[in-house]
């Protein structure tokens, strides 16, 4: 009969009224419930303390690593190192010190002797004190733990560290301390008391000042409870692979205080408790307002999905019925993440290419591996790029420059629906006509080629007003067969073209400087562009693997209709598209 009830409410409360007999014993059921609500609750937040010691600690890592790679690549380092200069080693050092602040150096010779440190209070003097180093071969790198760091005293904390070996220069070594200092600043970042350890040790190295040293021995690798006195502590110890070192695994042993959530239970407890000895004669009032929580839970979900219809991304507001309502509000609210992440995703992949080749490769049509295909490749190099660095001591003002060249050449590119594929330094590599071809691939390549010189004059004068020097580029252009598609692992693909011609291109762009010219096309390319621009023949170059030389061709602008309905031919005075060393009396071909 109970079937036959037409609405939630009205079966609720019968059902309510049939269980109100049996109510006064589900009290040690209550209380298991509360504990599971407690470990919920405490699920909840401690994986994201994970996730955000993960995150925290790779960031940190990478500042490490790519401080001690840019040190030792500097050709002024490796010449102090040979010299033996440490007031040039440091002069530089404090450069990224600056940058990548917390860090300490140390700078050894080639016989391995110390030469200066940075930050460093107890510097080893030979870099075999340190065991990492003292196995480091020729021209080698050692990344991981060491359990004093760059320092040589046994109070020291271990440190990541990241050690490059040049050859008949030194090494180069940067550690990043786990002292009391990180540990502080971790704790501010995340929210959460660590500690760490070395491997086989049975106490903490070093720790946050709240964390219950304790409880550190009950501390295991899954997630667990304890109480320390006054504060209960949800502790887990984790071993990231990156703390891993030649004496063992690392481990961090993170503490977060839940004292909140266990009062919060344990006062539902007691609440639950008084409303079980009432159950009785409040069953019915009781299944009413189950009845009406359940109701105002479908109702968010129905008010949510009215939204979604409308393609407005709201979650459902927070449901905490505990049963399959609370899933569906939670699977709701996937789903819709899951729409935004899509729609994010479309928006980025709408700043690397066109809306036609970002529908083409989210449609799922490209897999692992790839087809043949006719494309049109643009290669464009900033020529002296290396000077410049060497003139910009500010690393983020010669990053600011370099994407402030970038967009400007980007934007180009894809306004001619050609696709950015990499970026190669401070070289671009674009193609056009895949993944999707058109016949006028190799057009629109060298309309972008000449209006990216366009685009540079006018970026040079702004830089000229900064007081920044000019930028010079050459760009070469060719046309041919590549193959195109998802290049690499099942797990990690990369869309992009192979094949020789995307090798010519390249060559045709470093040839530029040497034959005095901005832009370069093949001859390939010289027959599938004819009407469209000012070109004139330059000379056959020989490519390494090609048996037959290739004829190019400097581009000098672009045929455009004039207001007369004639055809302009070089490109108007002071654009920058004129090659440096040229003979204006040289033969042009309007193709």
């Amino acid at each position: 009969m109970i079937f036959r009830l037409k609405t939630v409410r009205a079966k609720l409360t019968a059902l309510v009224a049939f269980s109100a007999l049996v109510t006064l014993t589900a009290l040690p059921v209550l209380s298991w419930i509360m504990h599971r609500q407690l470990i919920d609750e405490v699920d909840n937040r401690v994986p994201e303390a994970v996730r955000g010691f993960g995150l925290e600690l790779e960031d940190d890592l990478r500042d490490l690593d790519t401080a001690v790679r840019q040190l030792s690549s500097q050709a002024e380092m490796r010449a102090a190192l040979r010299a033996k200069d440490p007031v040039a080693i440091v002069t530089l050092g404090k450069i990224f010190h600056e940058a990548y602040p917390g860090l300490d150096y140390l700078f050894f010779d080639a016989d391995g002797k110390r030469i200066t440190a940075i930050e460093v209070d107890a510097p080893p003097e030979k870099a075999s004190l340190i065991a990492e180093l003292a196995a480091l071969p020729a021209d080698g790198e050692f990344t991981g733990m060491v359990e004093h760091g760059c320092e040589t005293g046994g109070a020291a904390s271990p440190a990541f560290m990241v050690a490059r070996k040049i050859k008949d220069a030194g090494v180069v070594v940067g550690c990043l301390p786990l002292d009391a200092d990180y540990l502080r600043e971790a704790q501010n970042k995340i929210g959460v008391n660590f500690a760490i350890s070395a491997p086989g040790q049975a106490t903490a190295y070093g720790s946050t000042p709240l964390f219950p040293l304790d409880a550190f021995a009950a501390a295991g690798p899954t997630l667990g409870l304890v109480d320390s006195g006054a504060k209960y502590w949800a502790i887990q110890r984790l071993e990231p692979t990156p703390m891993r070192g030649l004496k063992g695994q690392y481990a961090a042993t993170i503490a977060l205080d839940v004292t909140d959530i266990q009062n919060i239970v344990r006062q539902n407890l007691l609440v639950a408790v008084a409303i079980l000895l009432l159950a009785t004669l409040l069953s019915m009032i009781l299944g009413s307002r189950l009845a009406n929580i359940m109701s105002r839970a479908l109702g968010k979900v129905n008010v949510a999905l009215r939204k979604l219809e409308k393609q407005e991304y709201v979650h459902v507001e927070t449901v905490t019925t505990g049963d399959e309502l609370e899933d569906l509000a939670d699977g709701f609210n996937t789903m819709v993440d899951g729409l935004k992440e899509r729609d994010k995703l479309r928006n980025t992949f709408g700043k690397y290419m066109t809306q036609t080749v970002m529908e083409h490769l989210m449609s799922g049509k490209v897999q692992l591996g790839g087809e043949s295909l006719t494309v049109t490749i643009l290669f464009s190099d900033i020529r002296g790029f290396t000077t410049i660095s060497e003139q910009m001591n500010d690393a983020q003002a010669l990053v600011g420059l370099l994407n402030e060249y970038f967009t400007e050449m980007v934007t180009i590119v894809m306004e001619e629906n050609g696709v950015v594929d990499k970026y190669i330094g401070d070289a671009i590599m674009a193609v056009f006509g895949a993944p999707v071809s058109k016949k006028d691939d190799a057009v629109r390549a060298v309309r972008a080629a000449v209006r990216m010189r366009r685009a540079l004059v006018d970026l040079n004068v702004r830089l000229a007003a900064r007081g920044i020097p000019a930028l010079r580029t050459g760009i070469g252009v060719h046309t041919g067969e590549v193959v195109a598609g998802n290049i690499g692992s099942e797990k990690r693909m990369e869309y992009t073209v192979i094949g020789d011609a995307v090798n010519l291109a390249s060559r045709l762009e470093s040839n530029t400087k040497e034959l005095g010219v901005d832009v370069l096309i093949s001859e390939d390319t010289f027959k599938l562009v004819e009407g469209t621009c000012i070109a004139r023949p330059v000379r056959q170059i020989t490519v390494k693997g090609r048996a037959q030389p290739v004829m190019t061709y400097e581009v000098q602008g672009l045929v455009e209709s004039d207001s007369e309905g004639g055809e302009t031919g070089r490109a108007p005075p002071g654009d920058g598209l004129d090659g440096a060393g040229l003979d204006p009396s040289a033969p042009q071909v309007a193709t």
